[in-house]
């Protein structure tokens, strides 16, 4: 018995302490985490020991919630500053020499100065997923996304950006149902074919 299949059996074994309806959603529960998402939940579930249908199933659906949620709160977002953006427009002419008019400027002026600049690492995720929107669209940028960022931080940017919402949601499921079959096959094969357990 080699390393990686005493590990994997050490951890199969914890795992089955825990009941059989409650796996899938540790799995799922860890597919909404940004960082981890549906893929590495999948791995993780498949690893654990869970059927890799149930655990991709399992980790897409966690992933897919939290960038519904993600959306929907971006495109809500999104609607209030352009209506705002929208409504100061309008008033600005006529509440330019009020006292109101010049608060709101001063507002503005200093939450714009307030703003942190982005680490170097997320600029980078950023110029690529441009980059990518740029050349291939929407569903170029949802699929090649989880390359550079977590899927809830592209649909987040696509959102904000003005497409669709029902749009980057269907590229986003397709991405994490892509990245989520690839993930888990991989995973099944290297354990069942690499591993032997």
């Amino acid at each position: 018995m080699n390393f990686f299949h005493e590990l994997i059996s050490t951890f199969q074994d914890l795992v089955a302490q825990v009941p059989d309806f409650v796996q899938p959603l540790v799995v799922m529960l860890a597919g909404a985490i940004p960082a981890v998402e549906g893929d590495v939940a999948a791995v993780i579930g498949i690893v654990s020991g869970l059927n890799p249908i149930v655990a991709a199933i399992a980790g897409a659906m966690g992933n897919f919630v939290t960038v519904l949620f993600t959306v929907l709160l971006t495109s809500r977002v999104r609607t209030a500053v352009v209506n705002r953006t929208a409504l100061v427009g309008a008033t600005a002419g006529a509440a330019e020499s009020s006292a109101f008019g010049s608060d709101q400027s001063a507002a503005t002026d200093e939450a714009t100065a307030s703003v942190k600049p982005e680490s170097k690492g997320r600029q980078k995720g950023r110029q690529r997923l441009n980059k990518w929107f740029v050349r291939f669209g929407v569903p170029g940028a949802s699929l090649l996304g989880p390359l550079a960022l977590p899927t809830q931080v592209t649909s987040a940017i696509l959102v904000a950006g003005g497409s669709p919402r029902a749009w980057v949601l269907l590229w986003q499921a397709a991405a994490i149902a892509l990245w989520t079959t690839v993930a888990s096959v991989s995973a099944w094969l290297a354990l069942t074919y690499v591993v032997g357990v």
